[in-house]
């Protein structure tokens, strides 16, 4: 497998509408080599999620998994979409593979519904809450060309990780996505 070189804020494809993914590739090698390749880069970077453009790839295609207390399954989704957002919202830590040392709060519905395929093309349609529907929110935003800088309501809590963990995680305990 190979780790991808990630594409960092104003590289112009964050910026844009990823494309859909024709079904009839997903079982083909390459979209399956690229999938685990997605996986090797999210993980190299220590990242809970990865989506297609943040390696350069214009495709709705977003990858991630977050093991342990609080975290979720292993997790492909093409072409998806939140179909409901609820309305409890959370707040939560964000950070980006793609934005270098920068944390942020954001708020988001804190269950959804999505829908999309599988890693084997097959219909997906489940809730998520807490965490997983974070990040799930998170990574579709690439595919629609936002960074979680776009979603933050404060922009007082827009802080570089060294100024983070020394002053904002110390002093509340703090996911991180």
């Amino acid at each position: 497998m190979a780790v991808l070189p990630i594409a960092k804020i104003g590289n112009p494809v964050l910026r844009k509408l990823a494309e859909p993914v024709d079904p009839d590739t997903i079982g083909r090698r390459a979209f399956q080599t690229f999938i685990d390749d997605m996986f090797d880069t999210m993980v190299q970077n220590e990242g809970i999620g990865l989506a297609a453009p943040q390696v350069c790839e214009s495709k709705q295609v977003v990858v991630m998994e977050c093991a342990g207390s609080g975290g979720f399954p292993r997790t492909v989704l093409i072409n998806p979409t939140i179909v409901y957002y609820s309305p409890q919202l959370v707040e939560m830590w964000e950070g980006c593979l793609s934005i270098d040392g920068l944390r942020g709060k954001v708020t988001r519905p804190s269950m959804i519904r999505v829908q999309g395929l599988d890693r084997e093309g097959n219909p997906l349609d489940f809730e998520a809450e807490g965490l997983y529907a974070v990040c799930i929110q998170h990574e579709i935003d690439h595919l629609i060309g936002k960074l979680f800088i776009d979603r933050m309501t404060d922009l007082s809590t827009l802080t570089q990780l060294h100024e983070f963990e020394t002053y904002w995680q110390r002093k509340e305990p703090a996911t991180v996505i």
